[in-house]
Order: C-alpha cells, then sequence, then structure tokens
C-alpha cells in the first residue's frame, strides 16, 4: 500500500482511542448524545481469528463500535464473557473507561518486536475476520498508562476505516448506529 492513509491520520499515528464498556448500546447513545461522535459502526460479535491472549489459545466473546470525530476513531468494547483477554485484563484492574491507543503499521512484526523490546510485552494477538488484518496489542501499561494496539494496514483495514470516516464526515446526526459500512 502506498500514499496516506484514507482515514485521515498518518501511517504510524495514533489512528484511534478506545474504551471498554459495560453496555454498548447506552455508550453509544450516550457518546453520540453527548459528544456528538458518530456515526457508529456497530460490529455485533466481533470475530478475532488465531486468537491468543498471553501466548495462550483464547476465545472472546464481544461487540465493538467504532465513530468518528473528525480524523480520529473512537472505539467502545462490550466484552460478553468473562474469558480472559486484554479487556478483562483492565476491567478487573481498574475497572471500564479508557483501554487502548491503536497505531497502523504496515511493519507489524518488527512493531512487535520493537514494543516487546521496550518492556511492553504482547498481551493478545488476533487476525481480524472482517478485514483479515493482524492485530497486536502491546501491554504498554506501565509506561503509558494504557495498551498500544498495533493494526496491519491493510488495504482492507484502510477502505474500512476511510468509509467510517467519510460517513462522519458532515453527520447531521440521523441513524447514529449502522450495520454496515456502505
Amino acid at each position: 500500500m502506498s500514499g496516506a492513509p484514507l482515514f485521515g491520520q498518518p501511517l504510524g499515528g495514533i489512528m484511534q482511542v478506545a474504551y471498554v464498556v459495560p453496555n454498548l448500546r447506552e455508550a453509544m447513545a450516550l457518546w453520540t448524545s453527548e459528544l456528538r461522535v458518530g456515526p457508529f459502526f456497530l460490529f455485533e460479535n466481533f470475530q478475532l481469528d488465531e486468537l491468543q491472549h498471553r501466548g495462550r489459545a483464547a476465545t472472546l466473546h464481544m461487540s465493538l463500535a467504532c465513530a468518528y470525530s473528525g480524523s480520529m476513531c473512537f472505539e467502545l468494547i462490550e466484552q460478553h464473557d468473562t474469558e480472559p483477554s486484554v479487556y478483562r485484563d483492565v476491567i478487573v484492574s481498574r475497572g471500564y473507561g479508557f483501554h487502548h491507543w491503536a497505531r497502523s503499521t504496515q511493519s507489524f512484526d518488527a512493531d512487535v518486536r520493537r514494543y516487546e523490546s521496550s518492556g511492553a510485552p504482547l498481551a493478545m494477538y488476533g487476525v481480524a475476520t472482517v478485514a483479515g488484518a493482524r492485530v497486536a496489542y502491546m501491554d504498554a501499561r506501565e509506561k503509558l498508562g494504557g495498551m498500544v494496539e498495533l493494526i496491519e494496514l491493510t488495504p482492507a483495514i484502510d477502505s474500512l476505516f476511510g468509509a467510517m470516516k467519510r460517513a462522519a464526515e458532515g453527520w447531521d446526526g440521523s441513524h447514529p448506529i449502522r450495520t454496515s459500512v456502505a
């Protein structure tokens, strides 16, 4: 992939700020009414293939929603079960709220190694079924106060986030929750 990403942030920059929430639908309603973030794109039963949590095969039942404000994507995540995950790690240690920053990368493996060598271990790995891109959560809580998600920038990821950003440009508040990025 060449050129600047379609979603407005520079390659390698922070492209998303994410929060774990106890009730996704309530959180989306609150964020759209109080913060005018939207529209939200809801991904119910979001799937990560090849999922590993702290080096072990894992399962996870979760839903998430993404919306833009300007060039920043905000992600809300609800875990529906109590299986071990990076989300449960944070919920158990300090409760709901801020979880991670996401960075786009075209050098996924090198970036994972760089974070690990700087003291931020790989906490969760998976392949996003929706776009076939690898994601890695690096546990940078001690250094930065949150996790860092590395998202492999593929054409499908660029297109997905670009479409969500375009939907937010000039959004008039109608249809605040959408289930299709088209």
